[in-house]
């Protein structure tokens, strides 16, 4: 995969084809977009659109990556962070600009790049087709955007499923899930942490690599300066009890976590991760896979071109 450019301002909407990938069951359901209704929207904004609905277990990277190598200028991915890690995950390192519609529920991609959460407005900005050149996370060649975990996390996501099924998605179920799994007390992993030829041996309940400053702020947290230098924030919880583990999780969730005492903060561009389990389950922007070890992360800049409302104006994300 290779780095993309692209310039800031394309041709006019009008002479644009956009492919769209839809998970129309992404987010919370309240005020959702129906098929017709972005058809619409698309319509209004004068692009000639083609929607695609996303089946169940549809392997939505390929998809994306096929709808490239035809020649797509535009492909749209409309869903949450998951569907959208998914998409941008075909196009990295291709000529193919990515769209956004945020239909999840926490949508910190497309917020951290000011992307309306409404989705008329979200095409809107599709429509003025303004293009940014943006780092992604790379883990074993796998993509993630926000972030990607090893640990407790990607056990509360398994957990998150079976409460969103019970009471539907939601912000508080969200944080009940994460309650809930850490009152189980999962084991610790041991790792062998390897960052600008240093390593380090840690035992810990979860390494937390974040890729979006603007995630990090949402949610308390120091690190920020990682990402604007170019770099990943590696976040890396304590060797803790039951207690200490608790306390830990609740002072991430009310946004009051401190360096030093929650968690320990590591930057760096890319990092060698070995543990003595061949395999572990890995969280990629709310998505979990079971990948083997050993574990390569990096920052790699400019390896996907989205769309923005500010195009190569807009902040660090």
């Amino acid at each position: 995969m290779q780095a993309n450019t692209a310039p800031d301002l394309q041709p006019d909407a009008s002479t644009m084809t956009a492919h769209v990938l839809v998970n129309i069951k992404s987010g919370r359901g309240a005020g959702h977009p129906d098929i017709q209704d972005l058809e619409r929207a698309f319509e209004d904004n004068g692009i000639n659109a083609r929607i695609i609905r996303l089946t169940p277990g549809e392997d939505i990277p390929a998809r994306a990556a096929q709808l490239a190598r035809d020649g797509a200028d535009l492909v749209v991915a409309a869903g949450g962070d998951g569907t959208i890690c998914a998409v941008a995950s075909g196009l990295v390192g291709t000529q193919t600009a990515m769209g956004v519609i945020p239909l999840g529920t926490f949508n910190y991609f497309g917020r951290s790049l000011d992307i309306p959460e409404d989705a008329a407005e979200a095409i809107a900005v599709i429509a003025r087709n303004r293009r940014k050149a943006l780092p992604v996370g790379i883990i074993n060649d796998r993509v993630f955007l926000n972030n990607t975990s090893l640990g407790i996390y990607p056990q509360i996501l398994r957990t998150r499923e079976t409460v969103y099924a019970r009471w539907g998605r939601s912000r508080i179920a969200a944080y009940w899930s994460v309650l809930k799994t850490m009152l189980r007390l999962p084991r610790r992993l041991k790792l062998q942490v390897t960052a600008d030829g240093e390593t380090r041996e840690i035992k810990t309940s979860l390494l937390f690599a974040v890729s979006n400053a603007f995630q990090l702020e949402q949610m308390g947290l120091e690190g920020a300066e990682c990402i604007e230098a170019g770099q990943l924030a590696v976040l890396i919880a304590p060797n803790a009890g039951r207690l200490g583990l608790l306390k830990n999780g609740l002072a991430l969730m009310l946004g009051r976590a401190q360096r030093d005492q929650d968690f320990d903060l590591l930057c760096a561009q890319s990092l060698h991760i070995t543990c003595k389990r061949k395999s572990l389950l890995v969280a990629r922007d709310g998505e979990r896979t079971r990948i083997k070890g050993p574990f390569d992360l990096e920052l790699r800049q400019g390896a996907l071109t989205v769309v923005t409302p500010h195009g190569e104006d807009g902040v660090v994300r």
